[in-house]
């Protein structure tokens, strides 16, 4: 692909970033349709696989979602790039935001004008939801495999669930298939380099923790835990987040943890950029400067082990799709991933409270989508001045 290609895609990346609040499945309604149905980098069958993919991996899966769409368009260089500018915005806000927190305590700034942003993820992800299912649910096996789904991962509050679905509905489909002969042998060409470096920074981030004692290899050391920690996105580091940032280890207080994770909600881009700003708060002790790098090692030790795992599995990916039983499965694992993000609709909507102007949020940011002509930062940035101007 041309250098002058990667720049635009590079473009709507951004316009992904600015447009992307309300954790990751609202994030997958962002890229189908911004990558998807308006500049057509994939198709949705395409990018159900990626979303399948990145929910069988620890990690942010959004992230692990827009990364690989770059590696498949240009490689690692262009989806590292792609991570460069899609979580380069969080990490500088959420970083000035763990210095600037004393000064919201004080004057008590309310956020109460961001919340009609939880009301437009719920289009966003119902819109994501509704083309999905267009695309995956064909029989009344795939049907079946989206109702389960939407049932196990709505009731199962674990991070496990997400990944047990999932390769819940590949076995459902193959067995449902009544073939034989399905695991025929293909060439696989697994970049082990990637492997390699991902075992190797967890081995030697403990280790190097334990034997400087530094603040700062102790963040890398507990953020890169995290993140290989930890399957379904953001909301679901946060718990662990805070039994050891506050309970155990006393970097900040219960209310400064929820406040900068009430901040990071109106912060467009991926939900683990709160790691800047917890890890900013725990390093604040040592001066200005250590708490710069704190709050970048953090970020880049929980975003880390998730983009290894994608350069090392996505590749493989490809190989695996040649095998007859991998790829009937994808018929039961996209149905899976509808109903994991059909789910995450449910909860949103019913978190965000079902009031008369929330539902007309969520009615006019759906109507907006399906028009095409509304660029997502656009309607973002007109829910949060709605949201203001009506307080």
């Amino acid at each position: 692909m041309k250098t002058s290609t990667w720049s635009q895609f590079l473009k709507d990346v951004l316009i992904c970033a600015l447009g992307a609040y309300g954790g990751p499945e609202a994030h997958f309604g962002v890229l189908t349709d911004q990558l998807v149905i308006k500049k057509k980098y994939l198709t949705e069958e395409e990018l159900i696989e990626l979303i399948a993919l990145s929910g069988l991996l620890p990690g942010p899966s959004s992230t692990q979602t827009i990364v690989a769409i770059g590696y498949k368009i240009g490689g690692p260089v262009l989806g590292f790039l792609t991570m460069l500018v899609w979580a380069i915005l969080p990490l500088i806000i959420m970083t000035a935001l763990s210095f600037l927190y004393g000064f919201l305590a004080v004057n008590e700034l309310s956020t109460e004008g961001l919340r009609f942003i939880g009301p437009m993820a719920v289009g966003f992800i119902l819109v994501a939801a509704y083309r999905i299912g267009k695309k995956v649910l064909t029989d009344p096996l795939t049907i079946g495999i989206f109702i389960v789904s939407v049932a196990l991962t709505y009731f199962i509050r674990s991070s496990l669930v997400f990944p047990a679905v999932l390769i819940l509905g590949g076995f459902a489909a193959i067995l449902a298939s009544g073939e034989r002969d399905l695991w025929n042998q293909e060439p696989l060409t697994p970049r082990w380099i990637w492997m390699g470096l991902f075992l190797f920074f967890a081995i030697a981030a403990p280790l190097l923790a334990r034997g400087t004692g530094s603040i700062l290899t102790i963040l890398f050391e507990k953020f890169y835990r995290y993140g290989y920690l930890v399957f379904g996105g953001g909301q679901v580091v946060v718990p662990m987040m805070h039994g050891e940032l506050v309970d155990l280890s006393g970097y900040m207080t219960s209310q400064e943890f929820l406040t900068g994770y009430g901040l990071v909600q109106g912060v467009p881009g991926p939900m683990f950029s709160f790691s800047a700003y917890a890890g900013g708060m725990a390093a604040r002790g040592f001066g200005p400067a250590v708490q710069i790098i704190g709050a970048v090692i953090s970020d880049i030790g929980i975003f880390l082990p998730g983009i290894l795992l994608i350069y090392f599995v996505y590749p493989l990916w490809e190989d695996l799709k040649k095998i007859r039983g991998i790829k009937l499965s994808l018929r039961g694992i996209n149905a899976a991933a509808g109903g994991m993000i059909s789910a995450a609709a449910i909860r949103l909507f019913l978190q965000s409270g079902i009031t008369a102007e929330n539902l007309l949020v969520i009615a006019l940011t759906t109507l907006l989508l399906f028009t095409k002509k509304v660029p997502a930062p656009l309607i973002v940035l007109a829910v949060v001045i709605l949201g203001f101007l009506v307080l």
